[in-house]
């Protein structure tokens, strides 16, 4: 099963084909890598004309963008009142994930229709995408991200999106450390959000890697939740790893709350009649 985040204005595929994929965001047209595309392009795709930018990937690993027009140090997109500012990074990076708009429109509903306050814990929270998208339904989110730059960003991100500032804490810290102090703190949440990386590294040298950390944490994080939980939801990019793994996690960690488990790809509709597949998602709701 695939979630399609639809309902963009700012942002679209264009094209897809020989590992590589055509977007529009906003007015900028940008050509970069995607792994998933393993079928020929219709036409070369480096030879559109509106091109502003392509990511190069090196040979030695990483890569750059190569600037082919105006390309601003700042761009704004947005969807159905979510704002966002982003900026071309490393690592063909742009700031935002549009295909977590199937996510966004799924908590932003658990949320309203939930009629109460509800706290959210988002972690590895980049950004900001499920931070604004909660807020702006209403919930009091705690933002939670090691990199420093990534919550200044998230910061300005609820800004633009006009959320109400009181509504978000952020919180820059390791997010296994922070579970562990907001449990001796007796601090609750009604609803979690992960998105872990694949594989990274603490200031002290403690290694991540997802395949064997993710479960650990996620058993950590259920002594967080309310007694009345909403929702429990764990994004991955990680390659190989099946919707379905993410969901038994959720299953073998929670076992005893009652609500449905439930996991599936997010992906994103492309011009061309398909739809890419950009990550998976597994949900406990309530």
């Amino acid at each position: 099963m695939i979630k399609v985040a639809s309902g963009w204005k700012d942002y679209e595929i264009i094209a897809t084909g020989d590992g590589e994929k055509l977007e529009r965001w906003g007015k900028l047209v940008l050509l970069r890598p995607d792994p998933q595309v393993i079928w020929h392009a219709r036409t070369p795709l480096a030879a559109n004309p509106k091109i502003n930018a392509i990511y190069h990937r090196s040979s030695s690993g990483g890569g750059g963008w190569q600037f082919k027009g105006n390309v601003p140090d700042n761009f704004v997109i947005e969807r159905n009142g979510l704002r966002f500012s982003l900026k071309l990074m490393g690592f063909k990076h742009t700031g935002l994930f549009p295909e977590q708009a199937a996510n966004w429109d799924i908590m932003q509903d658990l949320i309203k229709n939930a009629k109460r306050d509800i706290k959210v814990l988002n972690l590895f929270a980049y950004t900001g995408g499920a931070t604004v998208a909660c807020a702006k339904a209403g919930a009091h989110v705690t933002h939670v991200d090691a990199a420093k730059a990534m919550v200044e960003r998230a910061k300005e991100n609820v800004s633009l999106s006009g959320v109400d500032t009181t509504h978000v804490r952020y919180i820059v810290d390791d997010c296994l450390k922070f579970i562990q102090r907001e449990i001796k703190r007796g601090n609750k949440y009604d609803a979690i959000i992960m998105d872990p990386p694949s594989y990274g590294r603490g200031a002290n040298g403690e290694v991540w890697k997802i395949e064997n950390s993710i479960h650990d944490l996620v058993i950590k994080c259920r002594e967080v939740l309310s007694d009345n939980p909403l929702f429990f939801l764990i994004n991955s990019y990680t390659t190989g790893l099946q919707p379905t793994v993410m969901e038994n996690i959720l299953k073998m960690s929670l076992r005893g709350l009652d609500g449905k488990f439930d996991s599936y790809e997010v992906g994103l509709p492309t011009n061309e009649g398909i739809n890419l597949p950009c990550g998976c998602s597994a949900l406990w709701t309530k």
